[in-house]
C-alpha cells in the first residue's frame, strides 16, 4: 500500500510509476529533505532524476530561497570555474566586470549538480571546498568567500569507475555520496510501462487536440519486451511520434515496431576475434579501428622479418606494400581493409647488392607512425553521431562514449557547428 505523503508528492511532481524502487526514492528524497545533507543521485539517462532534487528543495527550510539546476556537462571546461564560483574584473579575456556565479546566487538555497561526473578535475577539488567548509575563491581573486548551500548532484556515469581511472575524486565522491538515491531504470519498472505510454498518449492528444493512441495486446507485450535503453525520455518520444505520425488510433505490434530501434547502441558495435582481441567487445569505433591497425602493423612486422629471413637464405627482389602504394596505411585507417595492392612477390633473380634489398625492405613501424592519422576518421564519426540524432549534442556524446564538453570542442575544433 503507498502512502498518502508519496502519492501527493507523485501528484505534485509529475511523476508516474508505482515500482517499489521507484517509491523507494520518492520516501528518502522525502526522509533527507529537511536536513542539509549532501544527496548523490544516480541512474542512466532518461529516468527522471530531475525530480529528485526538486522535491529535496520543496521539503526543506530552504524552500523559499534561491534553487538553481547547472548542468556540469553542458558547460565547456574553461568556463565552469566561472560559472559556479565567480570571476573578478580581467580576472580572462573577456571578463569585463565582476560576476557572481550560482554558488553565491542560491546562498540559502540547493543548487542541484547534473552530470556532476563531467566535472575537471580542478573544479572537482573546488567544490570539495565547498563541501568541507562552505567556502570558495572567484577565479581572479584571492579573497575567500563564504556560502551557505545545500549540494544536490547527479550522475549516470559509474563513479566506481571514474575513480579507479582517475577521472573523479575520491574525496569528493564520499562528500557528495553521504545520502545515496537510486531510481530505477524503466526496464526494472514493468508494470509502469503501459501506464506511462497511456499518460503520454493523453498528454500529446490533448496539446495536438487529437485522439489517443491505444496499444493492442501485442502492441503492449512488444513494449513490455523492449529494454528501453533510453528510459523514460525514449518512451515519451516514440509515444509522441506515434501520435502525431499514425492516422490509425489503435496501435499494433506491427506499427509499433516501427518506432522501436531493433538493437541498442552498444549491440550495434562490432566485436573482434581471436588474438589478443578474443573475445572482448569494444566500446567505440575509434578503439575498434585503432586496434586493426595496430594488428596490421605487426602483422607487416612480422612479414617483414620473414622477409628479411628469406633474403638472406637465397636473393630476392622485395615490393613491400608500402612500396607498392604509399597510401597503403592511410587506405587502411579510412577503410580498415587496404584497396587491392601489388602483392609481395619473391622472385628468382642474380644475386645483386645487398643494399638494394635493404632499401626495398621498408621499416614498417616506422612509417606507420609517419602516416597513421585519424583526424578525418574523428570528424565523420562525429558527423554521423550528430545526423543520426538530428544535431542532438548529448546523445551524439553518448552514442560516441565521451562526454558533451569533449563533444562540444570537438565541434567547434573540426568546424561542424
Amino acid at each position: 500500500m503507498i502512502r498518502p505523503e508519496i502519492q501527493n508528492v507523485k501528484l505534485r511532481f509529475g511523476i508516474i510509476g508505482n515500482s517499489e524502487g521507484l517509491n523507494r526514492a520518492i520516501d528518502i528524497a522525502m526522509q533527507v529533505a529537511p536536513t542539509d545533507l549532501s544527496v548523490l543521485i544516480t541512474g542512466e539517462s532518461g529516468v527522471g532524476k530531475e525530480s529528485f532534487p526538486q522535491i529535496i528543495h520543496q521539503f526543506s527550510r530552504r524552500k523559499h530561497n534561491q534553487y538553481i539546476a547547472v548542468n556540469c556537462g553542458a558547460i565547456p571546461e574553461g568556463t565552469i570555474d566561472s560559472e559556479l564560483f565567480g570571476h573578478e574584473k580581467g580576472s580572462f579575456t573577456g571578463a569585463i566586470g565582476d560576476r557572481n556565479g550560482y554558488f553565491a546566487e542560491a546562498n540559502g538555497g540547493t543548487i542541484f549538480l547534473d552530470e556532476v561526473g563531467e566535472l575537471p578535475l580542478a573544479t572537482q577539488a573546488r567544490l570539495l571546498r565547498v563541501l568541507e567548509s562552505g567556502e570558495y575563491i572567484k577565479v581572479g581573486s584571492s579573497k575567500v568567500q563564504k556560502t551557505d548551500v545545500r549540494i544536490v548532484a547527479a550522475t549516470n556515469v559509474n563513479l566506481a569507475e571514474a575513480i579507479a581511472e582517475g577521472r573523479f575524486r575520491e574525496d569528493l565522491f564520499y562528500r557528495l555520496n553521504t545520502v545515496p538515491i537510486k531510481i530505477p531504470a524503466l526496464r526494472e519498472r514493468a508494470n509502469d510501462i503501459a501506464l506511462l505510454f497511456r499518460k503520454f498518449a493523453s498528454d500529446f492528444a490533448e496539446k495536438y487536440r487529437m485522439p489517443a493512441v491505444q496499444l493492442t495486446e501485442d502492441a503492449k507485450e512488444m513494449l513490455l519486451a523492449y529494454p528501453w535503453p533510453g528510459n523514460v525520455r525514449q518512451l515519451k518520444n516514440i509515444t509522441e511520434q506515434i501520435s502525431v505520425i499514425e492516422t490509425n488510433r489503435d496501435i499494433n505490434a506491427a506499427i509499433l515496431q516501427n518506432y522501436l530501434p531493433a538493437q541498442t547502441p552498444e549491440s550495434r558495435l562490432p566485436m573482434l576475434r581471436g588474438g589478443r582481441g578474443s573475445g572482448k567487445t569494444f566500446e567505440s569505433e575509434r578503439e575498434i579501428l585503432y586496434q586493426v591497425l595496430f594488428d596490421m602493423r605487426r602483422d607487416m612486422t612480422e612479414l617483414k622479418k620473414l622477409v628479411n629471413t628469406l633474403m638472406a637464405e637465397r636473393g630476392g627482389h622485395v615490393v613491400t606494400p608500402a612500396a607498392a602504394s604509399p597510401n597503403y596505411f592511410q587506405d587502411a585507417s579510412y577503410n580498415l581493409m587496404p584497396q587491392a595492392q601489388t602483392p609481395i612477390s619473391i622472385s628468382s633473380m642474380k644475386h645483386g647488392n645487398s643494399s638494394k634489398i635493404d632499401d626495398d625492405i621498408q621499416d614498417t613501424e616506422e612509417y606507420v607512425e609517419e602516416t597513421l592519422s585519424l583526424d578525418e576518421v574523428e570528424k565523420e564519426m562525429i558527423r554521423k553521431a550528430l545526423e543520426r540524432h538530428h544535431g542532438r549534442r548529448k546523445n551524439a556524446a553518448k552514442d560516441l562514449n565521451i562526454s558533451e564538453r569533449t563533444l562540444y570542442r570537438k565541434i567547434k575544433e573540426y568546424g561542424l557547428e
